[in-house]
Formats: C-alpha cells, structure tokens, sequence
C-alpha cells in the first residue's frame, strides 16, 4: 500500500479528467485546523446511505482498508427510496454548481466503468414540465384535440405548456438503490470493504484525534480517520448537532409496475399539478425506469426524524394523491393497470442554508462529516465521496472546491 497518494492518481482512480470539472481553478477546501498526521491507513465511515457508501467506495479503491459501519442496512432510507434523477447544470449559479456538474460527469464514468446500464439502470433522459389537473374517474381523460409532439405518447392525461427542460446530455437517472448496492459490493468484493452492522453512539479522540468510533452495544472500533455519513441523522449525533442543525424533510413516493411497462418512454416529468377540490398547485415529479416500474414522488414536509429507518411510515393522505397523480397522468398507471409496488416514504438531510456540509469537524483532528444534500444526494453522492477520499488522505480535494460547504461556516453564528 503506497505511504502518499497524490491528486493526480486519485483522479486516474476515479475516471474522470480535470477538464471535466468546468473552467473554474481548482481550489484547496479550508479546514478550521490544520493537520500535519500521516495518511490514514485505516479509516471507519459511518453510515450505509449513498453518500457514506461513495466514500467507502473511493477511499477503499485507493487500497486503504475502510470499515462501512451502517445501523440496518445499506441504501435502506433515502437512498434507496429516492428518485434517482441527475441534472447536469440545475444547481448552476449556487454554491452546489461545481459539485453538481463533476459529480454528474463522474456518475457517467461510473456508469461505463460498473456497466451502471444493466446493474443499476443508469440511462440519459428527456426531462419535461407539464401542468395537469386531477381527473376523477379510474382513467385519465383523454387529451382534447391534438396534443403536443413533445409529450410522450403514454402521457394520455389533461397535460397542458409542455416545456422540454432537460435533454439526454443534460439529464439522465439511476436506481438509486441497486446503484448504492452494486458501489457497496463492488467495494467489498474487489477492493476488501468491511460491513458492520451497529448503531454508532461516539467518536473516542485522543489529544483533540480522532482515533475510534463506539458502537450502541459496547464494539469499538479503530481507525486513523472517521467519516460520519449519517443522512438526516446527523442531527441526532450529539458532535455534529452542538455545530449544526440538520433537519429531516420527509418525502413521499409509489412505486407502480404498469401492464404495458415498456412502452413508457425514458421520459422524467416535472409537473404543476392541480387537485380537482383546487387550491395551489402541488410539484410532484414522475420517473419512469428501465426496470419496467414507474417512481412518483412529491407530498414532502418537515417532520422528527425517528430514531430508526425502520420507524418511517408513509402518511396515508399523501399516498393517495400520489395515486391520484398517478392516474391523472397516465391511463398505463391507473388502478387496474398497474401494481402498487411500493408505498413509502424517506427523510431528506436539510441543513438551515441549504448547503451541505462536507469537511473536517472543527476541533477534531481527523473527524470529517458529509451530509445536508437534501433532493440532490443521489446526484451529487459520487463527487461527495470522491472529495471525502482526498479530503481524507491528503487534507485537501481537488475534484472539487469544497471552500463553500465546510462545517466552519456555522461558528460564527
């Protein structure tokens, strides 16, 4: 196992070239204390979402022998109850721009390297904004006259200003589940990742060092470094919590298997959705996937994050205007014409700003955190953990300026 690993073959690991990044210069991320500590060798990541697992993934892949410690199992909220849509340039003009786009390209390497095509679904898109009213019967009403070239033919609803807001080099999609589970496998498989299964409790430090996390039932475990990923659980970690808040927006979704599920375009729907009682318009957001199933989502508020991902249930109410959605947009998803796969519901990690938060944990050397990307983790996973990876082993990244998304912002206030 080489003592350094330089930038330049981190990013020959991670396939993807500097000019991918975008024009703006590379910048070294600010860290609240500077570390003068040898390169781990050992390094414990806690937390079995997308954004913990494309860190393990990362750092395993350079030879460092990575601990994935995780309380259930892996993608088993958000991340495997997500959309899994990815947009190269919709966060273009905010700080999460660069990230976006670098982790949008390396999703793309990602996807050429793990055959992402037939593993987890991985396929460019055409993403469309549509404004469509409630209809009332088991079928949607047709379309009155001749409806726009651009809507997909299986959208047989009211769909009215349709506006192409995504191209197929622009947009694109995976499952995020099966995509988080074949990074953890391939991790385990080829490059020696540990899975353990256990409730995080502490950090233990040593002269201001983290050296070993402290799991619910007594283990402990050791390791140079420690990367907490722990989702919209971070506001339950009593380090990160007397730093930050990260609150828990709980989000809803149905997973539909129509008859006819392959005549459903590659097509991701925006809509303005307008309830027959009225009111405002809701945003629910349609995902057709390769698998054959159709994901909708939307009916997302703040609520208390459970103590368990188990815990979280789906509020009924919200479920049946997901159906409602459903059948409004298509008669291929009414009642009758398609399964209910899946009824569920997950917690995105929010932070007061918007901003995630990626960095060392300031006030303790070699204890970093990565959570706060709310809707677009699955999106921005890869580059996330990329960065962690050389955040980690060299104390700074390069695939991504991560100056905009240190914990050290929340000190002053």
């Amino acid at each position: 196992m080489p003592a350094i690993i330089t930038s330049s073959s981190l990013l020959s690991l991670f396939r993807i070239q500097p000019q991918q990044l975008g024009s703006d210069p590379i910048k070294a991320s600010v860290r609240c204390s500077s570390s003068t500590m040898d390169p781990p060798k050992r390094v414990i990541v806690c937390g079995g979402g997308i954004i913990g697992v494309c860190t393990a993934y990362f750092l395993s892949k350079t030879g460092v022998a990575v601990t994935l410690v995780e309380k259930s199992s892996i993608a088993c909220a958000a991340s495997g109850k997500a959309g899994g849509f990815l947009a190269l340039d919709w966060c273009d003009g905010g700080p999460v721009s660069s990230l976006a786009r670098a982790s949008f390209n390396l999703h793309r390497s990602l996807a050429e390297e793990l055959n992402g095509a037939e593993s987890y679904g991985y396929r460019p898109v055409t993403t469309l904004s549509l404004s469509i009213a409630e209809t009332t019967s088991s079928a949607s009403a047709q379309l009155s006259g001749k409806p726009s070239p651009i809507i997909p033919s299986w959208v047989d609803g009211p769909a009215k200003s349709p506006r192409i807001i995504g191209t197929a080099e622009t947009t694109a999609q995976v499952h995020p589940q099966l995509f988080t589970k074949t990074l953890a496998g391939k991790a385990v498989e080829e490059y020696g990742l540990e899975v353990v299964i256990g409730k995080v409790e502490s950090v233990e430090a040593a002269g201001g060092v983290a050296k070993a996390v402290v799991l619910l039932d007594g283990r402990r475990i050791e390791g140079d470094a420690v990367v907490l990923a722990l989702g919209p659980w971070s506001g339950k970690f009593g380090l990160l919590r007397s730093i930050f808040r990260v609150s828990g927006l709980k989000a809803h979704s149905i997973v539909l298997e129509p008859k006819d599920a392959f005549s459903i375009s590659a097509h991701a729907l925006f809509l303005s959705y307008y309830a027959a009682q009225g009111g405002k318009p809701m945003d629910p957001e349609v995902y057709p996937r390769p698998t054959g199933e159709v994901y909708i989502c939307g009916m997302s508020a703040e609520a208390e994050v459970p103590d368990d991902a188990e815990q979280i249930a789906a509020v009924p109410e919200a479920i049946v205007v997901l159906k409602s959605v459903a059948r409004s947009v298509s008669s291929k998803l009414s009642e009758g014409e398609a399964t209910v796969k899946a009824e569920q519901a997950c917690f995105l990690p929010c932070t007061d700003d918007s901003v995630p938060v990626i960095g060392e944990v300031p006030g303790l050397k070699g204890c970093y955190v990565a959570t706060g990307h709310s809707c677009w983790g699955i999106l921005n996973g890869p580059a996330t953990g990329a960065a962690m990876a050389e955040l980690v082993l060299e104390g700074r990244a390069a695939i991504v300026d991560l100056t905009p998304f240190s914990p050290c912002r929340f000190l002053s206030a």
